[in-house]
């Protein structure tokens, strides 16, 4: 595969600018998966420096099943109204109705979840493994492993994207933060099912 195409084919995938892929390339040494990893690292990057300035524009979309009996609705942030109107941005908005809708998260991240939760979460953990026979110096790591597992599935930003599990809903808005340059936070979702 020619240099080219294989630019070509980062930007599908990342989102990124041409500029941006080719240096993640050069960075990884033509290695395309390392260059997806850096790509994705300078995305988070971006996304802590926007994290403090204003969300005061965005869009609210919603998804509703073909059989009537389930819907979502998804508002999401952004600083200018340009933004709001963009179809990357919008076309995010769509995807996280679809997550919500595909996955049922209860949380948006795991500093949402109650304390009581993650308590009784450990107490069940600790008694699975102890049933288990597991060693006493790896319960606490094997424990920080359930617990990741258990916020993938009840928060919105630790879960998997339903279209590419390689990357979570978190890293997909960092790649987007990373693309578009603005601050842009996930403010609520809501699913009704009958």
């Amino acid at each position: 595969m020619s240099s080219a195409e294989v630019i070509k084919k980062l930007r599908e995938q990342t989102g990124a600018g041409m500029a941006d892929i080719k240096s993640a390339l050069d960075e990884a040494k033509g290695d395309a998966v390392k260059a997806i990893e850096i790509l994705r690292k300078s995305g988070a990057k971006i996304a802590g420096k926007k994290a403090e300035r204003t969300t005061k524009e965005g869009l609210v979309d919603c998804y509703i099943h073909s059989n009537g009996k389930m819907g979502v609705l998804v508002s999401v942030a952004c600083e200018t109204d340009f933004v709001a109107m963009n179809a990357d941005f919008k076309e995010f908005v769509h995807e996280l109705a679809l997550q919500v809708a595909a996955t049922n998260p209860t949380y948006l991240t795991p500093e949402q979840v109650p304390a009581e939760i993650i308590a009784k979460e450990k107490e069940i953990y600790a008694e699975q493994l102890k049933a288990e026979g597991k060693p006493e110096a790896m319960l606490e790591k094997i424990m920080a492993g359930k617990l990741e597992k258990f916020y993938a599935e009840v928060c919105l930003l630790k879960q998997p994207y339903i279209k590419d599990d390689k990357i979570t809903i978190e890293g997909l808005l960092h790649n987007l933060i990373g693309k578009i340059g603005e601050n842009i936070q996930i403010k609520q979702f809501i699913r009704f099912s009958l």
